[in-house]
């Protein structure tokens, strides 16, 4: 069976409201979980962008098993890869997730390791790429980081599966995200993409956009591209709420 080739690109949630519950923060797990579209599916965290950090790889793992995935595990890359053939690993799983973190370091440890290439190989054999900020601005040309300090620098050198810009929490007041992405492009920096409010997720079939899936109520996408003057233009792009409920259960709860 041909399987399409998909791609969530995700901001994840990091100011849940209060009252939100703390399972539902993992929702975008279960979203990618769904799109690969098998009762128990294999998934892989990838944890580059934070180091391999042990504590984040658990969380994940408890965010996983609550919502249904089938066989689960985790590529470490720093000191050495901890499966004996990536690729071969990469290829059997349903589902590949990228935590956030540091898209500079996650690009470059990446590329040492030639994981650019086997997770494009992925991608194009239908395995879902999921992830959430590093993990959704890596699958682009560029976007905005604060992967050099807070001075949010444009990056240019994204893997490029998909053919535009991205920007993740788009929302968030403790930086200027939004006015930083939306500057870089009227000026050229930066290619038109999309960017994403907390919680919103971009799913791409292909390398063009087809649903904006949210797990927070009344969020957004944004389509940002230059005016031609120095300036932009923007669209706003209405997320579906999309979690699991009596219709859409979770994986393996039934």
């Amino acid at each position: 069976m041909v399987r399409e080739r998909q791609i969530l690109a995700c901001s994840g949630v990091l100011y849940p409201p209060e009252g939100f519950p703390l399972e539902r923060v993992g929702a975008q797990i279960w979203q990618a979980l769904r799109l690969a579209d098998v009762q128990k599916p294999r998934v892989c965290l990838i944890a580059t962008a934070v180091g391999d950090a042990r504590a984040s790889i658990d969380r994940w793992y408890e965010r996983a098993s609550f919502f249904g995935a089938g066989e689960t595990s985790h590529l470490e890359l720093f000191v050495r890869p901890n499966v004996a053939d990536v690729r071969a690993h990469l290829l059997a799983q349903d589902v590949i997730f990228v935590s956030g973190g540091s898209v500079v370091n996650l690009l470059a440890v990446w590329r040492a390791h030639r994981l650019d290439a086997v997770l494009r190989e992925c991608w194009e054999a239908g395995v879902v790429l999921a992830g959430q900020s590093a993990g959704s601005l890596c699958w682009h040309l560029g976007g905005v980081t604060d992967s050099f300090g807070d001075s949010l620098d444009a990056i240019d050198n994204g893997l490029g599966f998909l053919p535009y810009s991205n920007g993740v929490h788009d929302d968030l007041g403790d930086q200027p995200r939004r006015q930083r992405f939306r500057e870089l492009i009227g000026v050229g920096d930066l290619p038109a993409g999309y960017a994403t409010e907390d919680g919103v997720a971009l799913h791409y079939v292909g390398d063009q956009l087809h649903e904006v899936l949210g797990v927070l109520p009344d969020r957004s996408a944004w389509f940002v591209e230059s005016n031609g003057t120095g300036g932009y233009r923007q669209q706003a792009l209405p997320a579906r709420h999309w979690l699991p409920s009596k219709s859409e259960p979770i994986l393996g709860k039934h």
